[in-house]
């Protein structure tokens, strides 16, 4: 009977939960939550041309996720999450899943999950159209990542995670660690990764810093990476501004390159405007400026319900 009645409940909620992240179960210690949002979106850019297809191209997608608790003692609990993403009519594609135990020290978990450096990441990846084009050299410091062994640890205002990859390719796993301090208005981290390549490793060192006060939001991340015994310097800078309740405008500037190469692998500014009717209903669009030659520019739109 308990069974059924918390499948039911997870079906309701998925047909018609009227509110983010609803609690769908919660008894004896052990919670459930549902989520999601339905978001219609499109972009358009010379980019998207072939002989085939129009400049303009539909990007919409919608998420699932389920977020769940139990308490085992005092000390020790158990959680998990699973999210979902659907998009181009017929595509399903498995965002996060992952499992692990939390006690007094901070989370272990295990699954596909972010990288210890997505705390630092985030900092400039803030826009709801581009962005956070600098940042991810080496595989292993990217976010959403398989095989992932990941321990997260809050210490008043100190955050530190670390993390392994067992990769499923040979000679591919990879270790990362990231801090990040958080005083007054100001935040500051860092974060290394170490990544398996053959013979040789790949490695990345991420700095970043943020400073937050009233309306204005100002974020910082620079890079330096090696890749197949290649130097990579990159740094992306982050603004946002919320100039009403509803309305924020953000900026971004994101630039990359390897040593001794002619090519650059990021040149560009975003600019979006994001508008909440509320804590459920968003729209937003937003304009790149490509500095790259032979990349165009884009603009992308969107409309999002989160439930």
């Amino acid at each position: 009977m308990k069974k059924a009645a918390l499948a039911s409940a997870i079906l309701c909620a998925l047909v018609s939960a009227p509110s983010m992240a609803a609690t769908v179960y919660d008894a004896d210690g052990t919670t459930l939550k549902v989520g999601g949002r339905a978001e219609a979106r499109f972009n358009i850019s010379d980019n998207n041309e072939s002989t085939e297809n129009s400049s303009f191209k539909d990007k919409s997608r919608a998420r699932v996720n389920l977020k769940g608790k139990t308490e085992i003692s005092d000390e020790l609990y158990g959680f998990g999450k699973y999210e979902a993403e659907f998009s181009d009519a017929d595509s399903l594609k498995n965002r996060y899943f992952y499992a692990g135990l939390g006690f007094s020290a901070g989370e272990l978990s295990y699954g596909k999950q972010d990288s210890a450096q997505v705390q630092l990441t985030d900092i400039t990846d803030v826009m709801a159209t581009f962005g956070g084009d600098a940042a991810d050299v080496v595989s292993g410091n990217k976010d959403k990542r398989e095989n992932n062994f990941l321990y997260a640890g809050e210490f008043d205002s100190l955050s530190i995670q670390a993390n392994y990859i067992a990769a499923d390719e040979k000679d591919a796993d990879s270790v990362g660690i990231s801090a990040l301090y958080s005083f007054g208005a100001f935040a500051v981290g860092a974060g290394y990764v170490s990544q398996d390549a053959g013979t040789d490793s790949d490695d990345q060192i991420n700095l970043a810093a943020q400073f937050k006060q009233d309306a204005i939001t100002l974020g910082a991340l620079y890079t330096m990476a090696s890749k197949s015994n290649v130097d990579y310097t990159g740094y992306e800078l982050s603004a946002q501004y919320k100039a009403t309740k509803q309305l924020a405008v953000v900026g971004v500037y994101n630039f990359g390159e390897f040593d001794n190469t002619t090519t650059e692998e990021a040149n560009n500014i975003a600019v979006e405007a994001v508008y909440k009717f509320n804590g459920h209903l968003r729209t937003y669009a937003g304009y790149k400026f490509e500095g790259i030659s032979g990349k165009d520019d884009q603009l992308q739109a969107g409309i999002r319900y989160d439930f």
